[in-house]
């Protein structure tokens, strides 16, 4: 979607601050003990009471109205009462709404309490990484070369990058074109960022895998290799400056 007038640009704040509120309260909520059906029932509590919807539920038929993955569980977590959180957990929640025809997304991965397995740095390493990557996107920039910087950073920090998970446009529907903005440089990828155009952008830093694959279950999904994975998300308006944050109340990087 790009942005043409101030109406859809106010829209687009409107679900936009919607799941940015939900996420962080839900961040705030867990705790060891919780499961993750609780966890979700409280965030959809939230998101009903904007008037909004959920989306992964309203595209897919997703079994729930937010993600929720824990340990080494890389995306798509079904929340079930048979998951409880303990302390030192590394869970990733993805919060992805409507609202009067608009569609933002945005996530978040976290260590529940007390490092006590160690991912801390994983998580800060993908929030970092996040921030540099929409800090240097402006319209015109190639698609492909924020996802060299991405995969570089993630490197550098001796990690590696989720290759077939990626960002993608949004606004009128939950991914839209560009339909990839991957976390390493496509060679076969000649888009280019456009200014006004509504994106949202992830990050998918892991120990040990470079893919994800899906469980049985139809949605859980995992790495090739094992290992963890943190992601953060924002969703983002394009210009020729510094990019508006619209997700920015979820506070992921305080």
């Amino acid at each position: 979607m790009s942005i043409t007038k101030e109406s859809e640009l106010i829209g687009m704040k409107k679900v936009s601050d919607v799941v940015a509120y939900t996420l962080r309260e839900m961040k705030t909520y867990a705790r060891p003990g919780l499961t993750t059906k609780e966890l979700d029932d409280f965030g959809a509590n939230i998101i009903k009471s904007f008037g909004a919807n959920s989306a992964p539920f309203m595209t897919y038929k997703f079994p729930g109205w937010t993600c929720i993955s824990v340990g080494n569980e890389f995306c798509h977590g079904i929340p079930s009462i048979k998951k409880i959180l303990k302390e030192g957990d590394l869970i990733n929640i993805d919060v992805s709404a409507e609202l009067d025809g608009f569609w933002s997304d945005n996530g978040e991965s976290f260590v529940l309490g007390e490092d006590l397995n160690g991912h801390q740095m994983l998580v800060d390493s993908s929030k970092n990484i996040l921030q540099k990557a929409i800090n240097n996107i402006r319209g015109g920039v190639k698609i492909s070369d924020i996802g060299y910087l991405i995969e570089t950073e993630a490197k550098k920090r001796g990690y590696k990058v989720i290759k077939n998970l990626t960002g993608h446009g949004i606004g009128r529907s939950l991914h839209e074109e560009p339909s990839e903005i991957a976390n390493f440089k496509d060679k076969f990828n000649h888009t280019r960022f456009r200014k006004n155009s509504i994106v949202a952008i992830e990050t998918f830093i892991s120990t040990d895998s470079s893919y994800a694959v899906t469980l049985n279950d139809g949605w859980t999904m995992v790495g090739n290799k094992g290992g963890f994975m943190a992601q953060h998300e924002h969703t983002i308006v394009v210009t020729n400056d510094k990019p508006i944050i619209l997700t920015e109340k979820n506070e992921i990087w305080n």
